[in-house]
Parts: structure tokens; sequence; C-alpha cells
């Protein structure tokens, strides 16, 4: 099976290791930065199965998806993440890529692009914030809470009743039981960093800087970032383009089926 010359890879920056996945066959970058997942899960290992669920830009690019470095101290920041993001591009040689962040990854690339603004050639900024409103807040309060206590299958029931719609929640609540057979999570410590990474994030005032074509996409429904920060979010940054799926909520990356080909048009 063709996986897209699918690589793993670990960055050493600065501040310690990161890792990283590669895959593709075009000649321009695409950067991509997932969500708070990541507190889980690093990308290590998963070259080959993110190459097939991103299969759509594998011809076009050559793509790398970045986690946050391997060990977290307490206190590091969304700034902190793009300062990382940028050494890693750096240390790779990716001069120039177009990036998506999606979720807590579109908190880091707009410190990306309004830090290293030569490093981003467009932006694509789905389902984010610029800053935490009480809505938000009170939703990453609860996440912390639960994994403060360990509670890792109420947390990930949690977190899928706030991402998906009605819809997609009859199928996917078929899998609840199968949370409890996992077991308890060895370590919530990255999670905890990265969740309140999330909750004190404030771009605001720093949107302003972002001076490359972005494409700021949205739920209107989400629950956890709002429909009004995607909106907030377009009208700071000055050459930016607004779309929102009204029906859908924070999980529109997934369920909407035209959503990586609406960021393809626009790359």
């Amino acid at each position: 099976m063709d996986f897209w010359n699918a690589k793993n890879g670990s960055a050493r920056i600065s501040s310690g290791q990161m890792d990283y996945v590669v895959f593709g066959k075009g000649m321009d970058c695409l950067v991509m930065i997932p969500g708070l997942g990541d507190g889980f899960h690093t990308v290590r290992g998963l070259a080959a199965a993110l190459a097939v669920t991103y299969r759509m830009y594998a011809k076009n690019y050559k793509v790398y998806m970045f986690s946050r470095k391997n060990h977290l101290e307490k206190g590091y920041s969304t700034k902190d993440m793009a300062r990382d993001t940028a050494e890693a591009m750096e240390m790779l040689g990716i001069t120039r890529a177009k990036v998506l962040g999606v979720s807590q990854g579109g908190m880091i690339a707009q410190h990306l692009a309004a830090d290293y603004p030569y490093l981003v050639e467009k932006l694509v900024l789905a389902v984010t914030l610029a800053k935490a409103d009480e809505m938000t807040k009170k939703v990453l309060e609860h996440w912390i809470r639960l994994a403060e206590q360990e509670d890792y299958k109420t947390l990930m029931i949690d977190t899928a009743e706030k991402t998906y719609t009605e819809k997609y929640l009859r199928k996917y609540r078929l899998l609840y039981p199968l949370l409890g057979m996992m077991g308890r999570r060895k370590d919530f410590r990255r999670f905890l960093i990265q969740a309140e990474s999330c909750l004190w994030h404030d771009s605001s005032e720093e949107l302003w800087k972002i001076m490359c074509p972005v494409l700021v996409i949205g739920g209107g429904k989400d629950k956890i970032a709002g429909r009004d920060a995607s909106v907030r979010i377009a009208e700071k940054i000055r050459d930016s383009e607004l779309y929102i799926y009204e029906e859908l909520g924070h999980g529109a990356y997934e369920e909407a089926k035209d959503f990586h080909y609406r960021i393809m048009r626009f790359f």
C-alpha cells in the first residue's frame, strides 16, 4: 500500500524533543498543528495512519504535522508552543509553508503567523479562538477537573458530546462502553498543561500582526469555542475570509464533507 512516503520523525529543538510526521509528494510545504488531543498522545508512530487520513493533501504538498514537545513544563503557553514549532520548522529546512491549525492548533498558529511571519505563506484557523470567553472557560475548567481526578472515560465522553452534532453522536455513542475498557491513563500531566494553556491563551491584541491571507472557519453550533470566536478573529485580521458551518459544531473539521477541499481551494 502506498502511504505517500510517510515517515515518523523527532526534531531536536533547544528546549527538548518534538515528535512529527511527514508525508506527501508535493513541492510546497503544508504544516498541520493538531488540537488538544495532543495532550494525551503525540503523533509518534502515526505517520502511515495520518497519511491515509489526509491523503487529499499528499499529491500537492509535503505535509508536516507537529506535536508539542515531548516534555512540557508547568506554564508552557501557546506562544511557547509557536516558538518551538517555528524552531522545528527551521531546523527541518521549512522556510515558508501553508499552515492549518485546528482548535488549540489554531491558537498556536495565530502566534506562529504573528511572531514568525516569514514562515507562514497562507493560514487556515479552524474552530479556534483568540481568547477564551466564559463559555469556553467553563468547558476547559470542567475538563481540567476531570483530568485532575484521572476520570478519562468521563472526559472523553464530555469532549465528544460538546464536539459533535446529535446526528454524528448517534454513531459515536456506541463506542462509549469501550472507553471503560481502556484502563486508566498513567499520566494526565501533559493534557493538564495543554488545557491550561488554552484557558489562558490570548492573541487578541496580536492578530493585527498577521499579514498573510487567512481563512477562518467556524461552527455555528460550536459548544467549545463558540460561533462568535471565529467572527472576532476574522474581524481583527486584515486580509481574511470567514466561513461558518452554521449547522455544525466544534467537530466541523470531521463532519463537514467539504472541509479539507475548501482549505485546498483557499491554498
